[in-house]
């Protein structure tokens, strides 16, 4: 049995999705409750590993039961409980929000053909409080036509090897294709999403820290779009703080040409 969620959560409340020493992560905090549930550890599977600070809107996430497993819980068998039991016994700041059946070859990352993330910016002299650790509070001078610039730039294929923290591991290719990067503003809130067919280790969080510092006229646009052409290590990359980003959502399904 392969079963598929949907969950959010408050990323403040967490050291990040993976499970790591010392527990604290999504991860390790789901695989807590199902293996009470179960009866023993079961291992699950995220559509991204988002790092400490970050947010979620709609993480997928998967884990396979075996027959054996099936048989022990009974009516937990039914997808449609899986909602409640978790959510009566998870932290408020995680929750499951659907739980469906998956095709048995599905895996909540490597069946994904997309992601979309969004990046939330308060540009204002006070931030509110209710945004506290959700979005970025700039102040003074920011050129948002720069911003929108910068972000059609973006959208295409290309090497982001400049956009990618080194975690010590890195893929065997550093070009992705960004289809869209939609700039939204409301006020003193701005809001960029990012639609792409995959993104490395700290992806947004560096292109947004890159457009700020353009927009707040600490370096010219041509610094940021030479770091976007070279497909080369950037040596004093800008990153943009963890609490702002929001993992929307993973897409599944035929791949965009």
């Amino acid at each position: 049995m392969n079963l598929r969620l949907l969950v959010a959560y408050d990323g403040t409340a967490f050291r990040g999705w993976q499970s790591q020493p010392g527990g604290k992560t999504v991860q390790d905090t789901l695989e807590a409750v199902i293996g009470k549930i179960v009866g023993e550890r079961v291992v699950v599977y995220g559509s991204g590993r988002t790092d400490a600070g970050v947010h979620a809107l709609g993480q997928t996430v998967n884990f396979t039961l075996t027959p054996g497993q099936v048989e022990r819980i009974g009516r937990m068998a039914d997808p449609l409980r899986w909602v409640a039991a978790l959510n009566a016994s998870l932290p408020s700041e995680l929750r499951v929000l659907k739980a469906t059946p998956a095709a048995k070859g599905f895996e909540s990352r490597f069946s994904a053909t997309g992601k979309i993330y969004r990046y939330d910016l308060w540009h204002a002299p006070v931030l509110p409080p209710h945004l506290h650790k959700r979005s970025w509070h700039l102040f003074g001078n920011l050129d948002r036509q720069k911003i929108r610039g910068l972000a059609h730039a973006l959208e295409g294929t290309h090497d982001f090897r400049g956009f990618c923290a080194d975690s010590g591991s890195l893929p065997k290719s550093t070009v992705r294709t960004i289809h869209r990067v939609a700039v939204r503003d409301r006020g003193p809130g701005i809001s960029l999403t990012f639609e792409g067919d995959g993104f490395l280790y700290r992806m947004v969080r560096m292109m947004v820290g890159g457009m700020v510092r353009v927009a707040q006229g600490k370096e010219e646009s041509g610094v940021f779009l030479e770091r976007l052409t070279s497909g080369k290590p950037w040596p004093t990359p800008a990153m943009a703080p963890a609490y702002g980003l929001y993992l929307v959502k993973a897409l599944y399904g035929k791949k965009r040409l």
